[in-house]
């Protein structure tokens, strides 16, 4: 027999063991934005790198944010967005995962893998799936 304790053994094993990912298997994550405010403005200063993450146009992604915050507002030079109103980072963040949740998640499949598709009417657009081919009408 030899000298060695199972345990000891054991735990020197899981020791050397590689730590556990914690990776959840989801490939998206909805951009979070930088916001300064001045005065009674706040400008998003990232705002044009967090579209281009959603895969959506700024004027589209920003057409939401005035509609939701109810402020008016305009895209400036450098990739920034100014809204005339003040706001914190979480409430501009929230309208953005709402805009994540509705305008480029799937509904049926949860995927990103989405675009915006104008329906030949007034004011329709529809969200086109490319990972499973669902289309769902999308609110303006």
């Amino acid at each position: 027999m030899s000298n060695y304790n199972y345990e000891a053994l054991l735990d020197n094993l899981y020791a050397k063991l590689p730590k556990k990912n914690t990776f959840t298997g989801e490939r998206f994550e909805c951009p979070i934005v930088e916001v300064l405010n001045q005065g009674s403005k706040t400008i998003v200063k990232n705002f044009e790198n967090a579209c281009s993450k959603l895969r959506r146009k700024p004027e589209e992604v920003s057409k939401f944010l005035f509609k939701e915050l109810a402020v008016p507002g305009e895209l400036q030079q450098g990739g920034r967005l100014l809204l005339h109103g003040k706001f914190r980072d979480k409430q501009v963040n929230e309208k953005l995962n709402l805009y994540c949740k509705t305008q480029v998640l799937c509904s049926q499949c949860g995927k990103p893998d989405t675009h915006l598709q104008s329906t030949g009417e007034r004011h329709g657009k529809v969200l086109k799936c490319e990972a499973c081919g669902a289309v769902n009408p999308v609110r303006e």
